[in-house]
């Protein structure tokens, strides 16, 4: 679940809600977001308050007891390494081991500005950054908690081969199911060319849920009735999926004051879901 860390409802009240919520349903993994600078172009999508991640996702390992906590996605040329992998591995040891870090490179060229870093080198950064936190992790005696899960956020080529690359999780965000089944072959040449094994598949997709069937040919996986998310969940299990991600955010930073319709439709796919995982 992609819990919104931003906008104009968000305060710790409702950050609890979301956690207890979400952990009570069943549910086995709590994302969040990462902005550090709220620029103008943050902030047209992601507007103040934005609790930072490291700092909100240890907030929350306190009060939550057994699901997974995570970043989708941390920006990774945003930080020093090394601070990254002291922040991602301690976290990860007072949570008892439930950190997933999902990474990307970055999309926000005025927040780039504003912490002084290339936006043109974001790509090249973030490689050089990942095998640094990974190279901290395993050389570092000091580095209780780590390594963690790291998971390679990106709907582009260029991630498509830093996840076969770096032989870590690809972490796809909102898309299709028909451009996702695409991409996984694309990720499977890829490694195939590459003499890799295939990344295994992480998605993000949306959860959007109807009272009618959407037929528009684009729409996109976990938007619909509960029948039509069920089967986007069922086709991304097929696809080799291992854990999908829901988020529940429609871009009307205002939904973030009346987080109880994405509760009930997490509850929706809770129930189905069980009744879907008895029948297998």
């Amino acid at each position: 679940m992609n819990v919104p860390n931003f906008g104009p409802g968000t305060n710790p009240d409702v950050l609890r809600g979301w956690a207890r919520t979400v952990e009570g349903l069943g549910f086995d993994l709590l994302m969040i977001s990462d902005h550090v600078v709220v620029t103008p172009d943050v902030a047209k999508q992601y507007p103040a308050p934005f609790y930072e991640p490291f700092t909100t996702l240890s907030w929350l390992a306190g009060i939550t007891d057994r699901i997974r906590l995570g970043t989708t996605v941390l920006i990774m040329p945003y930080r020093h390494p090394q601070l990254v992998a002291r922040m991602a591995a301690n976290l990860n040891d007072l949570s008892g081991g439930r950190l997933v870090l999902g990474v990307g490179v970055g999309w926000a060229r005025q927040e780039f500005e504003a912490l002084g870093v290339p936006f043109h080198r974001r790509g090249a950064l973030t490689d050089e950054y990942l095998h640094a936190l990974r190279a901290a992790w395993a050389d570092g005696e000091d580095y209780r908690g780590g390594p963690v899960p790291i998971w390679i956020g990106g709907n582009s080529d260029a991630g498509l081969r830093r996840a076969v690359r770096l032989g870590e999780p690809w972490h796809p965000l909102r898309n299709t199911l028909p451009w996702l089944r695409e991409a996984v072959s694309r990720l499977e040449t890829l490694a195939g060319e590459q003499g890799r094994p295939v990344p295994a598949l992480m998605p993000r997709i949306v959860l959007r849920l109807t009272t009618s069937p959407i037929t528009d040919p684009d729409r996109l996986a976990g938007a619909g009735t509960i029948e039509q998310i069920m089967d986007d969940l069922e086709q991304l299990r097929l696809l080799g999926a291992d854990t999908v991600v829901l988020d529940p955010f429609g871009g009307d930073p205002q939904e973030t004051c009346h987080p109880e319709a994405a509760w009930h439709a997490l509850a929706a796919v809770a129930a189905s879901w069980d009744l879907h995982a008895n029948d297998l």
